[in-house]
């Protein structure tokens, strides 16, 4: 099982510098990902819990290639009907090569309406589009000129070179903790990407249903990649009223192993707080991942 890191590309604090401190201290840390989030139109609903300035992602990823070495870089998630998919797939595509096949592409379909409406895309259809979207991204990427007709994207004999460092993309995680995310990520994704979940909800609902939908479907069961709020506690927490990665050293090491036992391949940790009236200065989230990187010295 292999950690990453949420990075927040956004807020008062944020800047070159900081975008950098981040970047380095998750890769001299350890960790093996770095993800980023995405608003390409910055409403007040969004700003209320992503303030401004928020840096556009890929944008910034492409920045943070060019000053790491190993770790791995990607969207949690990049809102999927914002972007054409000629777009977003050359976009991906030129930024899995730049980072030497480091990109992983999170999706979803978003939650804040005004957004949409600020760039004219029907909210009530996100979830179509999306489906619609992912699979004219997979077109782009598989063939050196690309050909697709749906209902919201048409295009022809369209050049798609350079093709993505890794055939046949980059690894697509699904982000979402509805049903229908689990089906987009059973239908089109190669991993599931909940947020914020406890484990007993994974272990009780999530994974049964996804298991029973990707039978349905007979494809496979993409892998388990989730994105958990971590908070180091000096004492433990009562064990019926924590979250997941909350909690003393040793509870936490607990849900992590938890987590391995369920089949996660990735488990990214979260220093946001959910409210920003307490997100912490990046110095004291940076000495939280050195606390949780000496939880999870020991391999999984």
């Amino acid at each position: 099982m292999r950690i990453g890191v949420n990075l927040p590309n956004f807020g008062p604090d944020m800047g070159p510098k900081t975008l950098l401190g981040w970047g380095r201290t998750v890769e001299e840390l350890g960790y093996d990902l770095l993800l980023v989030s995405d608003h390409l139109a910055l409403a007040p609903d969004a700003a209320s819990r992503s303030p401004a300035p928020f840096y556009e992602s890929f944008t910034s990823l492409a920045w943070l290639a060019a000053r790491t070495e190993r770790v791995e870089l990607g969207t949690g998630v990049v809102i999927m009907p914002h972007r054409h998919p000629l777009d977003l797939a050359r976009t991906a595509a030129t930024l899995d090569q730049l980072s030497d096949g480091r990109l992983v592409l999170g999706v979803g379909v978003g939650w804040a309406r005004q957004g949409y409406e600020a760039l004219g895309v029907p909210f009530e259809r996100r979830g179509r589009i999306t489906d619609e979207y992912l699979r004219a991204v997979r077109r782009v990427w598989e063939q050196e000129r690309a050909t697709f007709s749906g209902e919201y994207a048409v295009f022809r004999d369209v050049h798609t070179g350079p093709a993505p460092a890794r055939w046949p993309g980059p690894p697509v995680w699904v982000g979402g903790n509805s049903r229908a995310a689990l089906r987009r990520a059973v239908r089109h994704g190669d991993a599931w990407h909940p947020l914020w979940p406890q484990v007993w909800w994974l272990h009780e609902a999530a994974l049964p249903e996804m298991r029973r939908i990707a039978r349905a479907e007979e494809r496979p069961v993409p892998d388990l990649c989730p994105r958990i709020q971590v908070s180091v506690h000096s004492a433990p927490l009562p064990e019926d009223a924590r979250r997941t990665g909350h909690g003393s050293a040793e509870q936490i090491r607990a849900d992590l192993e938890a987590l391995h036992a369920l089949g996660c391949a990735y488990v990214v940790v979260d220093t946001d707080p959910g409210d920003q009236r307490l997100r912490r200065s990046a110095e004291e989230d940076w000495q939280e991942l050195a606390r949780v990187a000496q939880i999870v010295s020991d391999p999984f």
